[in-house]
């Protein structure tokens, strides 16, 4: 049987851990690492905090199968894609983009769940 195994939050803080990661599939969440900036700044920081995790779970970006994008305006939509296709090309990962009243902290605009494949 695979073993179910957990990468700790840098942070000593978190209730989270920073990865999830059972027979070779990985699953992490991660939120922007800068809040004070606009959707771009915020998706760039995000998906670079991603990037960071999937990599050192030993997979990365071209090995994402799926992700969920909350978003607090879906007007945001179109700059969060715009900066998604700078960090994805084709194939592109299955994904959904779900509004959401409100994420973690009062000015977070964007968060992301994500699945990939262990290299």
């Amino acid at each position: 049987m695979a073993e179910l195994i957990y990468t700790p939050d840098s942070d000593a803080d978190s209730i989270s851990s920073d990865v999830a990661q059972y027979n070779g599939i990985l699953v992490t969440t991660q939120i922007p690492t800068n809040l004070e900036g606009d959707i771009t700044e915020q998706s760039e920081s995000m998906l670079h905090a991603l990037k960071e995790a999937l990599e050192g779970a030993g997979s990365g970006m071209d090995r994402v199968m799926h992700l969920t994008i909350y978003l607090t305006d879906m007007a945001d939509r179109p700059a969060f894609n715009e900066v998604y296709q700078r960090f994805f090309s084709k194939p592109w990962p299955v994904r959904a983009a779900v509004g959401v009243a409100a994420l973690a902290y009062p000015e977070m605009r964007v968060e992301v769940t994500a699945m990939a494949a262990k290299r």
